[in-house]
């Protein structure tokens, strides 16, 4: 029986990078059947929104989707599409793993890490007002609710994925009632889960012990901006954001996309780096409980980058986004 699920191609290089990640896909032999619907900055004009209820409509339906990157407006206009998709579809767990590949070039070898970030409140809650002129006032949202379930999430995902270590990235020293609640959760729910070591980690010292020695840590948990940021801090530590894939899963569906974002500068160039978009799209295969289909594809791309023969130019190498989708989807024949 085939898959259902929802395709959002994207602004910038999305459309490109979408398009690769669904060839390779294709190629694993699961049958797809794609809806796919406009978001971002293209649909605007037509409904005053950079993403449409129609979007969000059919990723309820189909309980799946796979996101190419939207660009969010800088400053005044409108809110952040992919914030509006997380807290409309209530996606609270963004799951977000940096691991070193083959002949990839970066600072570290052996990283493999996994940032599992609330996604739904925070500083990026969106709440904010004029005061008076000249003074904003932006509020950080931290809840039980929404502590005690990332946290809960994370253990179990440290849990099934044989991990051994979750850390809570925080700021209580400094925020002691907004952070201090998100690690009372973090510091209950550790107990239900003795057989993983817990620690915490104020993320200012975090991010200087990501890049002294990545390999202390394994798996974080935190709340939204500090994930945002560490996220970040994390792709590059094994190459960049064109090679860490990401998702976004709630208690009914689940968006998986890349960490990079829309890329304008290099759009329809041919030369976006597809790889992100693709290891995505096996995860999401993985979450549909095609797991052989997906460990089929993160091994094509880690023969391709071993290889070293068509990499595009942010890895070095001179090919063109199709002719490295190309070489991933031979690598599985």
């Amino acid at each position: 029986m085939p898959l259902n699920a929802t395709l959002i191609p994207g602004d910038g290089i999305g459309p490109e990078v979408t398009d690769a990640a669904v060839k390779v896909l294709a190629a694993t032999g699961v049958k797809i059947d794609w809806d796919v619907v406009r978001a971002g900055g293209e649909v605007i004009g037509v409904y005053g929104t950079p993403m449409p209820e129609s979007v969000l409509g059919s990723i309820r339906k189909n309980r799946l989707a796979l996101k190419g990157p939207i660009t969010t407006p800088i400053a005044g206009g409108f809110a952040s599409a992919n914030v509006t998709l997380r807290k409309a579809l209530d996606l609270y767990a963004c799951v977000r793993p940096a691991r070193s590949l083959p002949a990839v070039k970066a600072r570290y070898e052996n990283v493999d890490l996994i940032v599992v970030r609330e996604n739904t409140e925070g500083i990026y809650s969106g709440i904010e007002h004029i005061v008076i002129p000249g003074v904003v006032e932006s509020l950080k949202i931290i809840t039980e609710r929404a502590s005690d379930r990332i946290a809960r999430f994370a253990f179990a995902l440290a849990r099934s994925h044989g991990r051994k270590k979750v850390t809570a990235v925080h700021k209580a020293n400094i925020m002691k009632l907004a952070d201090g609640l998100f690690l009372e959760c973090c510091r209950r729910v550790a107990r239900e889960f003795p057989g993983i070591a817990y620690e915490e980690m104020i993320i200012d010292n975090c991010a200087m012990q990501l890049v002294l020695n990545p390999q202390r840590l394994d798996v974080m948990v935190m709340e939204n901006f500090y994930g945002d940021v560490i996220s970040d801090i994390c792709a590059g530590l094994v190459g960049g954001t064109g090679l860490v894939p990401g998702a976004n899963i709630g208690e009914d569906c689940a968006v998986f996309e890349a960490v990079h974002g829309s890329a304008p500068d290099i759009a329809g160039q041919g030369r976006a780096n597809p790889i992100a978009t693709i290891l995505s799209g096996a995860a999401m295969l993985r979450h549909a409980g095609e797991s052989a289909a997906a460990d089929r594809v993160n091994e094509a791309v880690q023969r391709v980058l071993a290889q070293g023969k068509s990499l595009t130019p942010d890895l070095g190498g001179t090919a063109s986004t199709v002719q490295l989708t190309e070489a991933v989807t031979r690598a599985m024949t």
